[in-house]
Order: C-alpha cells, then sequence, then structure tokens
C-alpha cells in the first residue's frame, strides 16, 4: 500500500511542470504547459557545417548558433516565449584562384511569441496537451554587413532585417515512460532592402523514451535519461532580389535526429545529431553534412 503511494505521488510529480522538468524534444518545442509565475531558461550550442556544393565553387560554410530561450508562465494555460540567438558564420569560397574566406558574428534575429493550451486531458501517469502558438521574429541582427569583397551574401548575414510573423500547433502526450510530441508551423518572411527570403513551412515530430531507471519503485528524487528520435521535415519557398525569384534557394529538407537527454529535478542536459536524410533544393543550393545540438534546460 505504501509503495502503492508513492507511485501515485510520484506520477503527478512528474506530470506537473512545477514538480520536475520534464524530457521534451530537443530540436523544437512541446505543448506541455509551464506552471504559472514558473520560468525556465534554455541554452542551446547549435553547430552546422555544409560542405556539399554543386556549383563548383566548393563553398564550406561552418554556422555556431547559441540560442537562449526565456519561457514564462503567465498562467496554467497561458505561456510566453523570447529568442536571442548569437551567431557566428564563417564560409571559404574559391573565387578565380583564391581560396578566400567571409565571415559574420553578432547577435541573430529575436523571437517572441505566445503558446495557449486549448485542450487538455488527465489521467494517472498519463497527459495529453494541445496548444497553438504564434508570435513575430523581429530583425534584432544585421541584414547589411559588408567586408573587403563587399557586401555579404543574405545567407552569411546574421539577420534578415525583416519582421515575420508565424504560427502552428503543438500536441503532446505524456506518460511516466514515454512522451510524444508534434508540431506544425508556417512562417511568412517579408522583404528588406529588396530581398526576400522564402516562406518557411516545418512539421516536427519526437519520441523520447525512458531507459534508467528501468522502474520507478525506489527513485526517491529522481532523475531520468531517456533517448530519443526526431524527425524535421522543413519547407523553404525561394528567394527573391528585387522582385526577381532565385531559382538556387529554397527546397524541401528531412532531417532524422537521435539524441539523449538526462533529466532531473530542475534541469535537462540534452544532446543531438541532425542527419539529413532527403535534402530536395533547388539548383545550387548548399546541402548540409549534419547539425550538432548540445543543450541546458533550467526551471527557476
Amino acid at each position: 500500500m505504501l509503495l502503492r503511494l508513492r507511485q501515485v505521488v510520484l506520477a503527478i510529480a512528474l506530470l506537473m511542470p512545477g514538480g520536475y522538468v520534464v524530457a521534451g524534444p530537443i530540436s523544437f518545442n512541446s505543448a506541455l504547459p509551464v506552471s504559472e509565475g514558473v520560468g525556465i531558461l534554455r541554452s542551446q550550442i547549435k553547430l552546422v557545417r555544409k560542405t556539399d556544393d554543386p556549383s563548383g565553387q566548393n563553398r564550406d560554410l561552418t554556422v555556431m548558433a547559441v540560442p537562449l530561450v526565456l519561457v514564462y508562465g503567465v498562467s496554467s494555460k497561458l505561456a510566453l516565449f523570447g529568442v536571442l540567438p548569437y551567431v557566428d558564420k564563417r564560409m571559404d569560397v574559391t573565387m578565380g584562384t583564391k581560396r578566400i574566406r567571409r565571415q559574420t558574428q553578432g547577435l541573430g534575429d529575436g523571437k517572441f511569441f505566445a503558446r495557449y493550451t486549448v485542450y487538455q486531458q488527465d489521467r494517472p501517469g498519463d497527459t495529453l496537451r494541445v496548444a497553438p502558438f504564434a508570435g513575430l521574429k523581429i530583425p534584432t541582427g544585421v541584414h547589411d554587413k559588408r567586408d573587403t569583397f563587399g557586401l555579404l551574401p543574405r545567407s552569411l548575414q546574421s539577420g534578415s532585417g525583416s519582421w515575420d510573423s508565424f504560427a502552428g500547433i503543438a500536441i503532446t502526450r505524456q506518460t511516466l515512460d514515454w512522451e510524444f510530441d508534434t508540431a506544425a508551423s508556417y512562417r511568412i518572411n517579408t522583404q528588406a532592402s529588396g530581398f526576400e527570403f522564402g516562406d518557411e513551412a516545418r512539421l516536427d515530430a519526437s519520441f523520447q523514451y525512458r531507459v534508467l531507471p528501468l522502474s520507478l519503485g525506489d527513485v526517491g528524487v529522481p532523475a531520468f535519461v531517456y533517448v530519443v528520435l526526431e524527425s524535421n521535415a522543413l519547407w523553404n519557398g525561394k528567394d527573391k532580389l528585387a522582385g526577381t525569384t532565385d531559382i538556387n534557394s529554397g527546397g524541401l529538407t528531412w532531417n532524422l535526429v537521435p539524441g539523449l537527454q538526462y533529466v532531473t529535478r530542475r534541469y535537462v542536459l540534452e544532446t543531438a545529431v541532425q542527419i539529413p536524410t532527403v535534402q530536395q533544393l533547388n539548383g545550387s543550393a548548399l546541402q548540409t553534412d549534419w547539425l550538432w545540438t548540445a543543450g541546458l534546460r533550467w526551471n527557476f
């Protein structure tokens, strides 16, 4: 009887966001709520390598991004998100007979959005949430940086210069052993200084399964290890410059993302590698080799 009571208490604690940090997806946001008055700080390091260049210029791009995410629970249903990244982009490219490097560093574009839970179903050891979200990407990054070779390409700038709106919906199902998350979103990109990135559509999914401890009967104050497998499908429309469509931009990418999470009462350590499985890009668009992510999430 005492063991059964302990398991019930643990189940309630695990599925209440104010009690414990939950696993959650690594490459996108879930629908799990944030308790009123509770904050979450999330920091990640993302490293991207792109070297598959069909243009003949032997482009070699490395991008490091460090997004800082702050989440605040206004109520049990409404959460506010703010994202501000630091980016470092370096591209080596062949121009004529010379090999040159073009580089930029600084703040990227920020994002602010709200997420509201419109449906929830709670049962012992099981919860389901559905939460639409909407927000705005703001031009906190630089979009007109120059070097000795002239104006940097827009893909190398730290910002877009444009105010872009986005919206979507997230769904989460969580039990004591596993969690499944999915999210769909669409962003409308606008013009800035004669340039317009193509719109962006995403469809993401994540499955997390607890592998340690094997049983919840005697864990005391728990810490958990989850294995993670995620899927990211991303479509980008073609860019436009002065009203002219760039045929070497946009396309479809599908990534598989294996990962690992260590979850405690107040923080989560996580890492994952995004592996491009399908890249149907237009023209000579530069293809991605891989994307590695490591991060920390902390409740306060």
